[in-house]
């Protein structure tokens, strides 16, 4: 029922960006395997077999949160020559690592270095199951079992995107601080351990919501109905308001975790 929401390439533009985005991860990925031998003088890159740039391509994809077809993704040539651009990068004295290069990292990547983010997740996740809701809205009962039907759901349409699985995950941990205001309360616990697209969903969540939306200011409308995360913003509001099951079956906090940490893998993109 949420297919009507999975990314598709909207415009040319944006399609070529995404293009661009995926071969530059791809090639950072590859950067070892196909940097020319220590002393070639030439420069020349080694060879990697097809199978090896397209697992490269569909891993760059997820890990970027783009899920695109097969046909879509960048050429093999398109890698390569990201890869010549981190070669000469390194070859003038950058760091591969170095802002001046196109598409650094993302912003988890760049987290996972410097916090434990998890661990701040666990923190202002467990509380929730102490939260009681209206049944009226919440028939499901405590919060996180909400929240962990909501991730449930995000995994059923974008196991790959953590940035929104995230969003899912954490969008009502402001329950557990502040009943009055939760959305502000989450924005506030989660800056600096989330990316600004999870902090967008989560901030703006509730926007769609019904009477909410008639309440909205007129420019408030505008900046939600311009911005690049609005059809996100539509399937997160959907997954919401699906995930209030009492009995559904859902993975506990250990599970959920160890999805999340093991995106890297992406056993589930196969040729």
């Amino acid at each position: 029922m949420f297919d009507k929401y999975k990314k598709r390439y909207q415009t040319p533009k944006a399609g070529e960006r995404v293009r661009n985005q995926i071969a530059v991860e791809a090639a950072r990925r590859m950067f070892e395997q196909l940097s020319p031998e220590a002393g070639d003088s030439r420069g020349h890159l080694r060879e990697a077999g097809e199978a090896e740039y397209y697992t490269a391509k569909r891993k760059a994809a997820a890990v970027l949160g783009h899920r695109v077809r097969p046909g879509d993704l960048p050429s093999d040539a398109e890698v390569r020559a990201q890869v010549l651009t981190l070669v000469r990068a390194r070859e003038s004295g950058a760091s591969l690592d170095d802002d001046a290069l196109p598409e650094p990292e993302g912003e988890l990547a760049a987290m996972a270095d410097h916090l434990d983010r998890f661990a701040i997740y666990r923190m202002r996740l467990v509380p929730l199951e102490a939260v009681k809701q209206n049944p009226k809205y919440h028939p499901e009962g405590d919060a996180l079992y909400h929240s962990l039907q909501v991730f449930e759901l995000a995994c059923g349409v974008r196991p790959y995107d953590e940035e929104f699985l995230l969003a899912a995950l954490l969008h009502d941990v402001g329950k557990g601080i502040d009943a009055s205001d939760h959305v502000a309360a989450a924005v506030e616990a989660l800056r600096g351990a989330v990316t600004e697209r999870t902090l967008w969903l989560i901030e703006h969540h509730m926007d769609l919501l019904g009477s909410r939306e008639r309440a909205l200011s007129q420019k408030a409308r505008k900046i939600i109905d311009a911005s690049e995360y609005l059809e996100d913003l539509k399937l997160l509001r959907d997954l919401d308001n699906a995930g209030r099951v009492p009995g559904a079956v859902v993975g506990d906090l250990e599970q959920v975790f160890a999805h999340l940490k093991g995106l890297e893998d992406e056993a589930y993109l196969t040729p």
